[in-house]
């Protein structure tokens, strides 16, 4: 079998050199494996090496060693198969930079209190469920207008829009699913050009939030729930998808997808998921498919 190892840099900050492919090269040799010429999908930014022979995970473990004290995210997977025909991400800390119940509870001064929560929330410490509803009462009464403002000062992570449109552009359906709420995803998947956006629901009653979320709760299981339905209704196979997200939630999900890439991982995902990117942006997830910087939507 042949395999791929990718090489990832942060497109602001250290770019990948020659002597990193040859290091990458002396590596793969080093653990038995016979590698192939380093090919640049982006000049600096992402580099593939097919190699066959040595085993998979002793190969990346050998790599990430060699790298250690590089900023660069490394990956080995299949070479055949890697470009995917549904993409199905998170949005809090994934899609956009924020977690929206700690932005809404700093209007109440209850940041600190809520994004603790929210953090022991995402680590997998508490049930996602539980902790959700325990965040939307402490926002009772809060005016839509301070969710208005919330949701105008959204901020999309760097490569949410290319990667967006360049899987589209190549005939995947795109999917946003959220454990947050509609009244933030909705028009993130606008401005991304996502097909679907799917999440939780507020209940708002004269302009105001109750502190209830509507039923049913989209949490861990319903997002794996998501991913299976899409692949079904597609006629798809779990293969033919990647998934992103960045927390406990999210594990099962990305476990069942072909390709699973935790996007700056709490620790609890960085350890179930192997496939990270801790440097590279949002783009970042096509070069993982094999995508070449000419093929990425406003590269």
């Amino acid at each position: 079998m042949t395999w791929t190892t990718i090489l990832l840099a942060d497109p602001a900050a250290t770019p990948l050199r020659e002597q990193d492919a040859e290091s990458a090269c002396a590596c793969l040799s080093r653990t038995g494996g016979t590698p192939a010429s380093p090919d640049w999908l982006a000049e600096g930014q992402a580099l593939d090496i097919p190699f066959e022979g040595s085993d998979p995970q002793a190969t990346l473990q050998a790599l990430r060693t060699t790298f250690a004290d590089r900023p660069f995210d490394i990956a080995v997977l299949p070479s055949e198969g890697r470009r995917k025909k549904l993409l199905v991400a998170d949005m809090e800390s994934t899609i956009i930079a924020e977690e929206m119940l700690d932005e809404l509870a700093d209007s109440l001064g209850l940041r600190d209190e809520i994004a603790a929560v929210t953090a022991r929330a995402m680590q997998g410490e508490l049930d996602f469920e539980s902790a959700l509803c325990e965040r939307v009462r402490k926002l009772a009464g809060l005016k839509v207008e301070v969710m208005e403002e919330a949701a105008t000062a959204m901020t999309l992570n760097s490569g949410a829009r290319q990667l967006v449109a360049s899987m589209k552009a190549q005939g995947a359906y795109c999917a946003l699913v959220s454990g947050g709420f509609t009244f933030f995803a909705d028009p993130i998947a606008e401005t991304c050009g996502f097909d679907l956006a799917r999440a939780n629901r507020l209940e708002i009653r004269d302009g105001r939030l109750t502190g209830e979320v509507l039923p049913p709760i989209l949490g861990r299981e319903a997002k794996l729930a998501s991913l299976e339905e899409f692949t079904r209704e597609l006629n798809l196979s779990p293969q033919d998808s990647v998934a992103v997200g960045d927390g406990a939630n999210d594990q099962a999900m990305l476990s069942a997808a072909g390709l699973g890439v935790a996007y700056r991982p709490k620790p609890r995902l960085r350890e179930a998921i192997e496939t990270h990117l801790d440097h590279a942006d949002l783009t970042g997830l096509l070069y993982l498919q094999g995508y070449r910087e000419q093929e990425i939507a406003g590269a």
